[in-house]
């Protein structure tokens, strides 16, 4: 058991929390020390404290596009869900890093702002969306972030333009640098209020029709190779609807692995080995996961 850090007045620290509670699979094992701060100063006593006591730090948005190793996590696990404000001034959208990227969709069409409609049903934090530069449906949010707001992990609080924040597919200098995502501002425009709810309405309606959004799942597993799709070549080496323990290669779309109930974080890794192992082998194509991994093996 790892002691809880010192000098956290005010904020509750929990003690080996199974991470299946709050990841979108159902899977994940502890965190030794896990804390959902409330704000900034929070968050810098918590970095802090964890850098003092030289604890290993990682920090968890909405859990949505996550797969936690069934060993779970050392050290002090952050989750900034209890950070989700979200401010509109003008043509901007600020939203707080554990916002839903769903919610601040919203508040920019109630504003009539247009720009982010694409984003409508992604299920991510705000934090983790600009961490992996998150997009669908031909967006991506590198398109509309103009700024993120970050501290440190020596405590230093500073503010990224778009050009420093270095966005490609599926990636932000935020990987690098293990900067702790505060708040991410959107830069939009104004628009028509009835189209921008009518392709809101439309893509998630395009996401319920193709994606197995009643089970759990981490998403979309896999980033999209040059010059092919997943889903097909999945399809093509015969392994939608593939079981492995409680986790299946989705029978609606074969890019995605669902939690058929009991299934474990290790049951998601060995699926995700086998497909990259044989799409390699009959399409000679290297599946590189989008999804985020992370922990330790489960111990036997």
């Amino acid at each position: 058991m790892v002691d809880a850090p010192r000098m956290l007045e005010g904020i509750t620290i929990m003690h080996d929390e199974p991470l299946s509670h709050y990841t979108f699979t159902k899977t994940g094992g502890p965190a030794d020390l896990l804390a959902f701060p409330k704000n900034v100063a929070e968050v810098r006593t918590l970095v802090e404290s964890a850098r003092q006591q030289h604890l290993p730090l990682t920090v968890i948005g909405n859990a949505s596009n996550l797969i936690v190793r069934d060993g779970g996590i050392r050290g002090l696990v952050l989750i900034l869900t209890a950070m989700n404000e979200i401010m509109v001034t003008g043509n901007t959208v600020t939203a707080q890093a554990g916002a839903r990227l769903i919610d601040t969709t919203e508040a920019a069409y109630r504003a009539g702002l247009t720009g982010l409609e694409f984003a409508a049903g992604i299920p991510g934090s705000v934090g983790g969306a600009l961490f992996m530069n998150a997009g669908a449906y031909g967006g991506e949010v590198c398109n509309v972030i103009s700024s993120a707001h970050v501290l440190t992990r020596t405590g230093e609080l500073k503010t990224y333009n778009h050009r420093e924040l270095k966005f490609w597919y599926r990636h932000s200098i935020v990987q690098d640098t293990g900067d702790v995502v505060l708040s991410v501002t959107f830069s939009l425009k104004r628009g028509d209020k009835p189209a921008i709810r009518a392709k809101m309405d439309e893509l998630n309606a395009r996401r319920a029709a193709k994606q197995p959004l009643e089970y759990p799942s981490c998403g979309s597993v896999f980033k999209r190779p040059p010059h092919h799709f997943v889903g097909p070549m999945i399809q093509k080496a015969g392994l939608q609807g593939h079981i492995i323990g409680g986790a299946q290669v989705s029978m609606k779309h074969a890019g995605f692995i669902i939690n058929l109930g009991d299934a474990t974080a290790t049951d998601y890794l060995n699926m995700i080995h086998l497909i990259q192992k044989t799409v390699k082998a009959k399409f000679g194509v290297d599946l590189e996961t989008e999804v985020r991994i992370i922990g330790e093996p489960l111990q036997s």
